[in-house]
């Protein structure tokens, strides 16, 4: 009898561990960098005072607690990640708000098994370019949408549209064993910089009147925590984990180097280049 792999093995093995743990370390960082989605979010896909909202990709719950405090205590926002740390973050910080009309669930959204029709709405900030297999992925969380639910979420367009995003590995690279290319069909942070192919697996998984435009953001990083965010995040922060000190030095003046330009007046400041993608149940 053959076995059949779990999906997003990877995914679930690097989330669980030093991904899912940085990222834990690095929450207030992250929400700061990361609040304009989060704003759009809530405000462009929020169905009203007392809907049910699903949050992909929730991380440590950022965007389904901003939207659980819109739908109100009569309404649901349920963030699902495939990180138990993550999850347990977000849990902790729904419990000290008061927020019991916000939940969240250790699972694969590729997989689990949505009540039909439940949810007025899905949203999405930069957490579904990682599945196996997208167009499963976006078919089950369609199921678990009422007709005409609307799906909204922002994703990464190409690497070269986002220097800032790319120059702490670009920085770091002469210090560091050769890594190969990334596949830019792979699961990933770039996986959907191809706006065409978000539209293809979209209407391929059932959803309607699919809509993926640019959306330019700017975003900043307090200087502060520039170098802690460019030596703990990403590829670069991957494989510096283990790195002797020395190193680490020589690869913290590349990046105080490489990130110059970006900083004025106590923030590195950048346009984050991005699709706003929403869709119809």
């Amino acid at each position: 009898m053959s076995v059949t792999a779990a999906p997003n093995r990877d995914q679930a093995a690097l989330w669980n561990d030093t991904g899912g743990k940085t990222w834990v370390e690095m929450q207030a960082l992250l929400d700061r960098m990361l609040q304009p989605f989060a704003d759009r979010l809530t405000a462009d896909a929020f169905p009203g005072e007392g809907g049910w909202v699903l949050d992909i990709g929730c991380g440590a719950g950022a965007t389904t607690l901003a939207m659980a405090r819109r739908v109100g205590p009569k309404g649901l926002a349920l963030g699902v990640d495939i990180s138990g740390p993550l999850v347990a973050a977000a849990k902790a910080r729904a419990e000290a708000d008061g927020l019991e009309q916000a939940g969240f669930v250790e699972a694969d959204a590729q997989a689990y098994r949505f009540d039909p029709g439940a949810f007025d709405a899905a949203i999405s900030r930069f957490g579904v370019m990682f599945f196996d297999d997208p167009e499963a992925a976006f078919a089950n969380i369609r199921k678990g949408l009422r007709p005409g639910g609307r799906l909204t979420f922002v994703a990464w367009r190409s690497p070269m549209e986002n220097p800032f995003m790319i120059a702490a590995f670009q920085a770091a690279a002469p210090f560091l064993p050769a890594m190969p290319p990334p596949d830019p069909n792979a699961p990933g942070q770039f996986a959907f910089a191809d706006g065409a192919k978000v539209r293809r697996i979209l209407e391929a998984s059932g959803w309607r009147h699919v809509d993926v435009a640019p959306l330019d953001v700017e975003a900043e990083v307090a200087e502060a925590d520039l170098l802690t965010y460019a030596t703990r995040l990403g590829p670069a922060g991957l494989a510096l984990r283990d790195a002797d000190e020395g190193l680490k030095a020589r690869v913290a003046e590349a990046l105080e180097t490489a990130f110059r330009p970006y900083v004025q007046d106590g923030a590195a400041r950048f346009t984050a280049a991005c699709w706003l993608v929403t869709a119809v149940a």
